[in-house]
């Protein structure tokens, strides 16, 4: 490792971060963003984050969408666990800003915004954690999951962190050892993904990211209150399609409509829309991404480069 990169992997790719993070309220090299391993959220879990996409634009410049929206959402998690966090929303979009700028992209990237209790005490009561610390890095990053072919995926035998649990509609850092499970039974059974179901046995999401399935042309999403993340890629989905003139239902879905569905497809910050070719070794529609998913697909990524202005209030550029 050379004094200005820091190199790990994502789905067993190797990948670079930029040179500089964010980290006790400077922007400072990345090699000097540490913790101690004695840090009460590294022990406990007790922290929470975010996953937010900056896309190169046609004149260079870079994008950030719905910027406003992630660090809303990012802030509506303290109010879930009840802690204060050091920063407010401003500061907060001010240090991806300046972050921004001083890594200097040419590539797509993704921010991870971080709280966490910095304390080391030993213990993990939240209320002992007093004020949580903000903490930001940047990477490149193109396709999480594929986007240019079909996904194999399976429903999983582990079952969706509930609501009374570790809410998932806050990206609490522990509770993604619920979705490292999942991810890991799909893989290691030859899978892309998995689908979770929930604890009333209905489908919820995948092990990161949201679900669509269409039906007879009705474009169907697990509700809020299936236990899902309320996903700003979801959201954005469902304004396109609506706008479209696609009737969205958000509603119960069972596990045996994905077996039925015309067409299955994941969204979020990570996935971005990427289309599901089988469900537990059943072939989704016509084995070939559907026309509904390929004409919100190409929206969504025109909308993120800047291509579609009617979009165009979802993306922060920086220059």
């Amino acid at each position: 490792m050379s004094d200005s990169k820091l190199t790990h992997s994502i789905n067993n790719m190797n990948v670079t971060a930029f040179p500089y993070a964010y980290f006790l309220d400077q922007i400072t090299p990345i090699e000097k963003a540490n913790v101690s391993i004695m840090t009460n959220a590294l022990q406990y879990g007790t922290g929470w984050f975010a996953g937010v996409r900056g896309y190169m634009q046609e004149d260079e410049t870079l994008g950030i969408f719905r910027l406003d929206d992630h660090v809303e959402r990012f802030m509506q998690s303290s109010k879930v666990l009840g802690v204060k966090l050091d920063h407010n929303s401003q500061k907060i979009k001010d240090a991806i800003i300046a972050l921004t700028k001083k890594n200097k992209p040419t590539t797509d990237v993704y921010y991870r915004p971080f709280a966490y209790a910095h304390l080391t005490n030993l213990t993990p009561s939240l209320a002992e954690n007093h004020t949580f610390t903000f903490s930001l890095y940047m990477i490149p990053l193109g396709d999480y999951i594929p986007t240019d072919r079909g996904n194999k995926v399976c429903v999983s035998s582990w079952t969706r962190i509930d609501d009374t649990m570790i809410p998932p509609r806050a990206k609490v850092a522990g509770g993604y050892i619920n979705s490292a499970l999942a991810k890991q039974e799909a893989v290691n059974k030859g899978y892309d993904e998995a689908i979770f179901l929930n604890v009333r046995g209905r489908v919820c999401e995948g092990s990161s990211m949201n679900i669509f399935l269409v039906r007879d042309g009705v474009l169907i999403t697990p509700a809020v209150n299936e236990g899902i993340l309320e996903g700003i890629t979801r959201r954005s989905i469902i304004t396109i399609a609506r706008e479209l003139g696609i009737t969205v239902e958000e509603r119960a879905v069972e596990r045996t409509e994905l077996y039925v569905a015309d067409e299955v497809f994941f969204s979020g910050t990570g996935a971005q829309v990427a289309w599901v070719q089988e469900v537990d070794n059943r072939v989704v529609g016509k084995n070939k991404i559907g026309p509904i998913t390929q004409k919100l697909q190409k929206i969504f990524f025109d909308v993120v480069r800047g291509k579609n202005k009617k979009y165009a209030h979802w993306i922060s550029v920086v220059k």
